[in-house]
Parts: structure tokens; sequence; C-alpha cells
């Protein structure tokens, strides 16, 4: 897949042309360039770390909804064997927005779900841009019990910009649905893994993420609402998202520091989008680890400490 730059990036894709160039003339056997190609790598390489070792909030929205940053399916088919999706809610529909199935870790049997956006315009229009209506979340709900029936540990990967706003999706009940979800996952009795790999937006993103540990990639992003909802209702003007962003505390970094996350995986350098293999790697390295820490923990331990993580967030300061 071709590279594709944000605008912060646009020093990196001037260095990478150019070394695109150099190589096209030198393959064609007129000059050997090889030594200034070399150079020109390392000096891009350094321009990727320097850039992207001080990106603002915004900046990281920005890669979090990266086109190219790899996928719920991407991370299963990299990180996972034996995979086997499960369709349907068993009252409405299916929801391609939403994947749910069995697999294996490593040899151990795991139920997975998350949502899944699509790369193609038809991919997109399919998975509904990532955005799941209240079948999605029953389908996963579903899946959540399975898991808990036959004592399979669950992982869930978050994606999503938010549940689907339509009449429709309204009519049928989305805000039920997802109160649903996050009412069972506080307490079923398996140990659950939430890792928020893109863009962790709103209650469509929290209905899979009442967790044991709840990780996040390096650059993605979790908040209540996205930087231009934020802004469109501050300032009743959309275009001030950078600012929003910075107020709304939605990074990994930030996350971490205040405690509604329990670890930042690291990226490759440029994001998960430029090395996808390395990233998925690291996430599930991430993923392992914790689950092994919290496998062995009886099921009512499980429960009650899940309860007091999400119980103790945020502060009260009384006057």
């Amino acid at each position: 897949m071709p590279p594709e730059y944000l605008d912060f990036e646009k020093p990196i894709a001037d260095l990478e042309k150019k070394i695109e160039e150099l190589t096209l003339f030198t393959s064609s056997g007129s000059i050997d360039l090889e030594e200034e190609i070399l150079k020109l790598h390392k000096k891009s390489d350094q321009l990727r770390a320097e850039i992207y070792s001080k990106l603002t909030p915004w900046q990281k929205a920005q890669i979090s909804r990266h086109p190219n940053r790899p996928y719920t399916l991407d991370y299963i088919e990299a990180m996972l064997t034996d995979f086997m999706e499960m369709h349907g809610d068993r009252s409405f529909a299916d929801d391609p927005a939403i994947v749910c199935g069995m697999a294996r870790l490593d040899g151990m049997p795991v139920t997975v779900i998350g949502h899944q956006k699509g790369r193609t315009t038809k991919e997109k229009i399919q998975r509904n841009f990532g955005m799941p209506n209240p079948e999605g979340y029953r389908k996963a709900l579903r899946v959540m019990r399975f898991a808990e029936k036959f004592k399979k540990p669950l992982i869930t990967f978050i994606d999503t910009p938010g549940a689907y706003p339509g009449i429709g999706a309204e009519e049928r009940g989305q805000g039920e649905s997802i109160a649903r979800n996050l009412f069972v996952m506080s307490g079923l009795k398996i140990p659950i893994v939430t890792v928020v790999i893109g863009e962790g937006g709103s209650g469509g993103a929290l209905a899979l993420g009442i967790a044991d540990r709840v990780l996040m990639l390096e650059h993605s992003t979790y908040s209540v609402i996205s930087p231009e909802g934020c802004a469109a209702i501050l300032w009743n003007n959309g275009s001030k998202a950078n600012e929003a962003a910075d107020l709304l505390k939605i990074t990994a970094q930030d996350l971490f520091q205040i405690k509604v996350i329990d670890e930042v995986v690291e990226e490759p350098v440029g994001g998960a989008h430029r090395d996808p293999r390395r990233a998925a790697e690291l996430l599930k390295e991430a993923v392992t680890r914790n689950l092994a820490e919290i496998r062995n923990m009886q099921p009512d331990e499980l429960v009650r400490l899940r309860y007091e993580k999400f119980r103790t967030l945020g502060t009260f300061d009384q006057i």
C-alpha cells in the first residue's frame, strides 16, 4: 500500500520523494548515487523520529484515523491463529462494523471482538465506517456470554468514531444496547484485555472497553467526544478541533497519567501504519503478558477488582 502523508509529515514526504527519484535514476544505470541515497534515508529516519517525538494531541488524533493504519482484522490475522468468525445477534441482523469470533493466542483458546473499518469505498460503506448499530453490540454481547460460558479469555479491539447515530439505530435501542454491554461486561467472570488500536469514540468504544486491563497503542485516542464535536459545542466552530484536542486529554500518554488506562503500547517510529508487522508483534507481546498476569485469578476476584478499577476513575474535590 503506497504511503499516505499527513499535513505535518510534509518534510518527510519531500525527502522520500527525492529518495525515490534518485533510486529510479540509479536503477537506469546512468550514475551510482547509492551513498547519497543512504544519507537521505538516514536523514529521513532522523526527521521522522524528531517529528513523532513531539506530536500534539490533534496530530495524534489524525494518526489514529490514518487510512493505512491496521484494523482489527489485520491484528487478528497477525497475532492469532484459527480465527472463526461468528455472525448475527440472533434477533435482527448481522453488523459488519463489529467482528467477533473464536481464535487461539499461542495455542490458548480465546474469544475476540473488535470494531472494523473498511479501506475501499465499498468496504467503508459495508462496515459503516466502523460505527456499529445496536445489532452489532448485541452480537458482541452474545459472544461475550459465549466466552463466559466456555471460560475463554476475552480480547477486544476498539477502533470507532462512535456508535452510529442514525434514526433507525435509535429506534432499535442504540442506547440500551450500549448500556447492556457495559452492565454485562462489568460482571463477566473471565479475564478481559482491551486494546484501543485507533479511535476510541465515546460510548460506542466503551461498550467493548470494560476490561481488567485496558491498553492503548501509542498514537491512538480515547475520548467522550471527537475534537471536532467538542469544538462545535464549545465554540460553535469545528475548525477549532486543535484547541479542543488539547483540552480533552485524548492521548494514550495523558490517559495513562490519570489512570484511565493501564499501559501504553509502543508503536514503530512513524506509527503502526509504517510497519504493521512490527506493530502487531509489539501488541501481541503486551496482550499476552497482561493476559498471563490475570488468567489464573479467581472469577469473583476478577469481577471485584474490575468493579473497583472503574469505580475509582476520576477525582472528587469537596469544597
